[in-house]
């Protein structure tokens, strides 16, 4: 009987030892002691200006070339504006223009060198965010 017992309490602190060693805190030192935990802040992404969600917008269409149009007085894109671009590059595919309309981000597979640009900049300024 008392080498029942004698088992019984080896069993019990075997398995008090065993929950001992589970449990595994971060060691504390004198720079954290006063956190109990320890959490980086993770600055939030600043938000997006309106260029540059229509120019990621376009850069998700995956096209070869890029470019941004807007007027060269700096006013908004009128709709005699709107039909220009589309006769003299109908090569461009895909169109994303800014909430004010100042500025028109283009994205086609197409060389506009080889096309009209000469045309369009003598109306517009056009800068090639292809590479950028």
């Amino acid at each position: 009987m008392r080498v029942l017992r004698c088992h019984k309490l080896i069993m019990l602190l075997a398995i008090g030892l065993l929950f001992a060693a589970c449990n595994h805190e971060a060691p504390t030192n004198s720079t954290n002691s006063g956190s109990t935990a320890n959490t980086a802040a993770v600055p939030s992404p600043s938000p997006l200006t309106d260029f540059e969600e229509a120019l990621r917008f376009v850069r998700n269409g995956q096209y070869t070339y890029i470019y941004v149009i807007a007027r060269k007085d700096g006013k908004p894109f009128q709709a005699d504006d709107n039909t220009f671009l589309k006769a003299n590059a109908p090569q461009i595919v895909d169109l994303a223009a800014t909430k004010d309309k100042t500025k028109v981000v283009a994205g086609t597979n197409f060389n506009l060198e080889e096309g009209n640009l000469e045309k369009l900049r003598k109306k517009f300024v056009v800068e090639d965010y292809s590479a950028k």
